[in-house]
């Protein structure tokens, strides 16, 4: 091995472990940071600053930030999608929800991206081994929602309420990637994320003022802390390392993230924050984990086309 092939490999190295733990770390930024912070002043600030700055580095470095109407208005949709409809209603839960039960709860992305890659961009076809994990994904949910399922009290009631917010956030999360992926017009990645952090911040803090939240805050070292820490480790540097990870390795080993990051979670939550780790969380993490490692490792398969009805292939491209 030459003295590039070793460097090469050993920048993979790190990407993959700097994707695999700050992502997994995120959840715990999260919970942190709403305790004295409403979620929507939280997620606004925390995404204006990353978008804003990205733009000016993408722009200062030459890469492409001015887009047309068109353009910039499925970043706006997929924006609000990934990080209002994802994020926010994520942060929301967080104050009630251990970080660890969070991450394992929005780890079935993978599992919607499946079926929603299937209905609105046509062109794949679901294996029998992807459906095993998708049965499998909805029965760990079940596993690790089964100690608030049955409790009584307010606080188990409380709980389990955030925690069914969860798999529609991860819904948005996955229908805003996939639209992102159906409108792709050869934008450029980092500048487009940028953008779409841009509109996600403005339209958080929109809503922060429409409910007053500002007057809310409490900017405890704490919670600014976990803020700070969610901008540079989780949208910078998480980010980047994850852009550089697609360009050189193959997207089947780049997805391995989403069920690393839940395992990473729960062991900091644990560690940190000493949330709970039962039996029914071990048995939610084994179940969960191994459905995307199902539906992740699954074979491709392309629809056979069909002359006859080239409708459906147009809405497919």
């Amino acid at each position: 091995m030459t003295e590039a092939e070793r460097q090469h490999r050993f920048r993979i190295i790190l990407a993959f472990g700097l994707v695999y733990f700050f992502w997994g770390s995120t959840y715990l930024g999260i919970r942190i940071a709403v305790e004295t912070i409403p979620p929507p002043v939280m997620c606004g600030i925390r995404f204006l600053i990353a978008g804003v700055l990205m733009l000016a580095w993408c722009a200062l470095t030459g890469r492409r930030v001015v887009y047309g109407g068109r353009g910039l208005s499925h970043m706006a949709v997929v924006g609000l999608l990934l990080l209002m409809g994802g994020n926010l209603t994520l942060a929301y839960s967080e104050r009630v929800v251990p970080s660890g039960l969070a991450a394992l709860l929005i780890a079935v992305v993978p599992l919607w991206f499946l079926v929603l890659d299937h209905l609105l961009l046509g062109h794949h076809k679901i294996t029998t081994r992807a459906l095993a994990g998708l049965g499998l994904g909805i029965f760990g949910m079940v596993v690790l929602l089964w100690p608030d399922l049955r409790a009584t009290g307010a606080l188990g009631r409380g709980e389990l309420l955030a925690a069914l917010l969860l798999p529609p956030a991860s819904f948005s999360w996955a229908l805003g990637s996939v639209l992102s992926k159906k409108w792709d017009a050869g934008e450029d990645r980092l500048s487009a994320t940028a953008w779409q952090m841009t509109f996600a911040g403005t339209a958080n803090l929109a809503f922060a003022a429409i409910r007053h939240d500002f007057s809310r805050v409490l900017w405890s070292p704490r919670s600014v802390g976990a803020m700070a820490y969610l901008v540079v480790c989780g949208s910078w540097i998480g980010y980047t390392a994850y852009i550089y990870l697609l360009g050189h390795v193959p997207t089947s080993k780049v997805s391995t993230y989403a069920y690393v990051n839940p395992v990473v979670a729960v062991f900091l939550g644990w560690l940190i924050e000493h949330e709970r780790v039962d039996h029914f969380i071990l048995a939610g993490t084994a179940v969960i984990v191994t459905s995307v490692v199902l539906v992740t490792s699954a074979e491709v398969k392309k629809k056979e086309s069909l002359p006859e009805l080239p409708a459906v292939e147009s809405v497919g491209d």
